[in-house]
């Protein structure tokens, strides 16, 4: 059983804001870093990989959607992806970060001090791509839940940027936000677990993390991404209202 887990989700090729909360006390001294998923879709795809995969058997991987497109769009199976940053992302990764990609699980289970058996994914336990947001409905709740084994109780998701912590039919459900593309406030956003759940912030330099991007990354628009993105411009009630409708609610009774 581990004692403490730290969570990383949705870092999006940003390695400021990796390094960032790498060098975190907690992070340096947790049992097991976790990455739920969408790592490497965004303005630094192979740094941001290749300082992960340094970490070895500390870091325990699983993919998310955006991870999927990038894979599927490099070996043929895919001719778009809607994020515009992604088919640049896709052609910057080598061979082993395509195999890398290729071998991440879509779930994992942990035993975590005081939360007990975890299941980490990227959206839901079924699917890397559904939508769940903090005000879902429980109906909605029941149904990402289906099939899932009952002894687990915590379950820690991404997917949306936004990080929360609720109860869904017994289950405590947590999302850490995103690390390298957050949405409604700035910073780097992850999760401390055991005993207990730590949404956590990770502050860090803006300016200077922009200007090492646009001098580091040879994205086209790397300018007016990192302006949006490292500024958090979309709000939570932005967001929210982006998401709300891809969660079912409009189909609800």
């Amino acid at each position: 059983m581990l004692n403490r887990v730290a969570v990383l989700s949705d870092i999006h090729g940003v390695l400021p804001a990796l390094e960032a909360v790498l060098a975190e006390p907690d992070v340096v001294t947790a049992d097991r870093i976790v990455l739920t998923g969408d790592i490497a879709a965004g303005p630094q795809p192979t740094q941001v990989l290749d300082l992960l995969t340094s970490l070895g058997d500390r870091v325990s991987w699983i993919s998310g959607n955006a991870d999927r497109e990038l894979l599927e769009y490099r070996r043929g199976q895919r001719s778009t992806i809607p994020d515009p940053i992604a088919p640049w992302a896709a052609e910057q990764l080598r061979e082993e970060h395509l195999d890398l990609l290729d071998s991440l699980p879509r779930s994992l289970s942990l035993s975590v001090k005081g939360l007990e058996k975890v299941l980490f994914c990227h959206a839901t336990p079924r699917d890397d791509e559904e939508v769940v947001l903090v005000d879902s409905r429980l109906d909605r709740w029941k149904e990402v839940f289906d099939g899932l084994d009952t002894g687990i109780r915590t379950v820690v998701c991404g997917h949306t940027h936004m990080p929360f912590v609720r109860l869904a039919h017994g289950r405590l459900v947590i999302n850490p936000g995103s690390i390298g593309m957050p949405y409604g406030r700035t910073g780097a956003h992850w999760a401390l677990l055991g005993p207990g759940v730590e949404l956590r912030t990770t502050h860090f330099d803006i300016q200077a993390a922009a200007t090492r991007l646009s001098r580091e990354s040879s994205y086209p628009d790397i300018t007016e991404w990192t302006d949006y993105f490292l500024h958090a411009r979309a709000s939570d009630a932005d967001a929210l209202a982006a998401f709300a409708p891809r969660d079912g609610r409009d189909h609800s009774p």
